[in-house]
Order: structure tokens, then sequence, then C-alpha cells
């Protein structure tokens, strides 16, 4: 396949341009977030906001870290080829400003060209990157950040590529095939032990990081499900957390050079599809104490952090109010402790229903929808980031502030 080097020439010439009308006053950020939370809808905030509210016997609206940033805009999510995107493609588009079909990563719709994403020129650069996810490091959006696919589904050939990125950190549940489907494939970890990578695993190994660990990627302990980490609701005192990679990944990267991290919260997705209204109010508050980590960064380094924070696209039509009631009481959820398990038997399913009906909240389908989500942003350039954008602007403004 053709490879194709960031951006076309045609774009490449336009950021140029762009250059030359960037106000001088303009301070380039030296260190950049993006946290992109699955499928996370801006009911999903609301929902959480409200729910925090409540718990705090307040009538209004609770606040979650990223909500009271100073930039808000709405962001398109649509892919090439389908009005209501994909995971992979959305990531395709917020990591190489390139559009793509459902389904496919970092490719174009016709799979003849690879789409450079923009944590390589950054890492050329000098820039430290990494990639973090609550969810295994060769899925949809991780994936579409360092690797090629003419298919999501295609675990290993996209895990297989990380080693080779040289970039700083990884990390996420791990691996879905490590050594292939069928097993008779050549061990990623041991292609990252060959290509210079440190293995660390679970919150201990997390603690312990600093940046003398050189390439690093931390995942959950041997024997716990390297699809995902936990959801927060079922999460046990020796698992990984979201907050806890946030953490390691600031100590990994941080360097006076620079560096761009992607962080997902991936999970929100998973419980989008579920329809699981309380699932997703506890990933939702994991994800904002993730994005605390960030803040806390970046209120030593105000001037020269700038922390992003959107999402893919909207998952589940949650629909905060239902049939004709002005009432909300999310509070409700409360009766949930534990995530939907699959398969989902009838007298669960009820249960949740119920649960729904008590809090007000209702679901429209348990795939993806069309709206835009939205994007809140602080920090230097983050003023590039308001008002109306399609999620391929993403990676462009980024580029632009970076120069």
């Amino acid at each position: 396949m053709k490879r194709s080097f960031i951006f076309s020439a045609v774009i490449l010439c336009s950021f140029t341009l762009f250059f030359g009308c960037t106000t001088a006053d303009t301070q380039r950020p030296k260190y950049v977030f993006l946290f992109i939370g699955d499928g996370m809808g801006l009911a999903h905030v609301t929902l959480t906001e409200n729910y925090l509210a409540a718990k705090d016997g307040i009538h209004g609206s609770g606040n979650v870290s990223f909500t009271s940033f100073p930039v808000v805009g709405l962001v398109t999510t649509y892919s090439a080829n389908r009005m209501i995107t994909c995971s992979s493609a959305a990531a395709t588009a917020m990591a190489t400003g390139y559009k793509t079909n459902n389904n496919m990563m970092g490719v174009s719709p016709d799979s003849t060209t690879n789409y450079t994403a923009l944590t390589y020129p950054l890492h050329e650069a000098g820039y430290r990157i990494g990639i973090a996810t609550s969810v295994s490091i060769d899925h949809a959006t991780p994936g579409g950040f360092y690797a090629h696919s003419v298919s999501r589904n295609r675990y290993y050939e996209i895990g297989s590529q990380a080693a080779a990125t040289g970039f700083a950190f990884f990390a996420g549940g791990g691996f879905i095939y490590p050594t292939g489907r069928e097993g008779d494939q050549p061990d990623i970890y041991l292609q990252l032990a060959d290509a210079g990578y440190r293995i660390v695993r679970g919150p201990e190994g997390a603690a312990q990081l600093t940046p003398e660990a050189g390439k690093t990627v931390l995942v959950q302990h041997e024997g716990k499900d390297q699809h995902a980490l936990p959801y927060a609701i079922d999460r046990g005192d020796d698992d990984l957390t979201l907050p806890q990679i946030t953490q390691a990944a600031i100590r990994m990267l941080d360097n006076p050079h620079g560096f761009f991290a992607m962080i997902e919260g991936g999970k929100i997705d998973w419980a989008g599809h579920s329809n699981d209204g309380a699932t997703i109010i506890r990933e939702v508050i994991d994800f904002s104490d993730a994005i605390a980590v960030a803040v806390e960064f970046y209120r030593r380094h105000p001037d020269e952090t700038l922390i992003l924070v959107t999402a893919d696209h909207e998952t589940g039509g949650l629909s905060v109010g239902r049939d004709g009631s002005y009432s909300l009481h999310p509070t409700a959820y409360d009766d949930r402790n534990h995530s939907i398990t699959h398969p989902v038997t009838d007298e669960e399913q009820e249960t949740v229903r119920e649960i729904d009906k008590k809090a007000r909240v209702a679901w429209t389908t348990r795939g993806h929808t069309g709206i835009m989500v939205p994007l809140y942003a602080i920090g230097p350039g983050s003023e590039r980031f308001a008002g109306k954008l399609d999620n391929t602007e993403i990676p462009q403004r980024i580029l632009e502030l970076l120069k």
C-alpha cells in the first residue's frame, strides 16, 4: 500500500498558510492530553452530574472534573461511509485527520493508503508518546493512534504493530490475542520485550514506574481479563484503574521536550451498548477522576499544558427524562452494585428496566448514534477547539499548535 506521511501535500500546504496567520501571542503547549470517552455523549455527562448533585442533596448539577473547563465545542463524528461512525473510523479521524470507512483503522476507504497518526511526527520531533486505555491496547480507539488495518477485528495484526513504534508508554487491560486467534503466532509481549519494552503489571507496577524504566507497557496482572480493566462498579482492590494509569503515564512521559498522551475511557461505550445506566455513571466518574490527575499536572504547568476531553461518538441514545415526566431520580441507580452480566437473563433485564423507570431515564438503541459530541478544553491553544468542528480537525489543530 502507498504510504501517506501525516497528511496530503494539499493539507500540508494549508497548514503552512495557517502558521503564517497564527497570532504571535498564541503560546505553544509542551504537554498535550487527549482524553477520549468512548461513547460518551452529552447526556452521559449530564446524567452523571445530576447523579452527583442528587447524592449531595442538591437540586441541579454537580461537577465532574472537566465540565468546568473554559472552552467548550461540539464535534461531528460521521465516518467516510456512514452518518453513524464506529470507534475505529472515529479514532482514525481523530488521530490522522482523515475519514475512513466504519470498521477500518488508519487506512483509506479504498485500503490503498496508510494514514499516519499525529503520534508519529510528534515522536520524530522529540515528544514522548503515551497511548492508554481502560480496554485492550489493540482495541479500536488506541489502535487508531498507532496501527493500520483494513479491519478493526484483526486484533493480533493491530497489537503486533505496537513494538515497532518506539513510543514511550502503552497501557490498558492487555492484548486480546497476544499469540493470535489460534495461538500459533509470535507472542506480542515477546515482540515488545525484544524491542526494548518493559512489561509491568497491576497497580503495584504502576506505582513504581519512573522515566528511568524506559519504554514500558502497563497491563493487568496475569490471570485477569486482558480484554479490559473491570468496570469501576465491579472493581477489586488489586485491579488496575484508569486514574492509576494516568498517574503512571505522567511519570513516564514528563520530560523537558514535552509529550502527547491519548487516554481513553473505553468502557463508557460498553455500558452504553448494554443500556446500563448505573455502570455508565460510575465509568464517567472514573474517567473524570483520571482527567483530574491531568488537571493536577496542568496546575503545576498551566502555561504549557493543553487538556482536551471529547468522545468518538455517543452510544445508547440516552435520554435524561422519559414518559412525559419532568422529574429525574438518578440515585435510583444506587440499587445496582454491579454491571449487567452477559448473557443477560430475563430477570436481570426486567430489574434494569424498572430502575430506569424509577430514575426517569430511557434509551433509543443498543448501538451508536450520530449526534455531535462535546469537547472540553483548557490550557494554551484551547480556544482553537471552541465552537463546532469535525473530528478530523482535532489532530490538525493540535499539529498546528505544536508546529
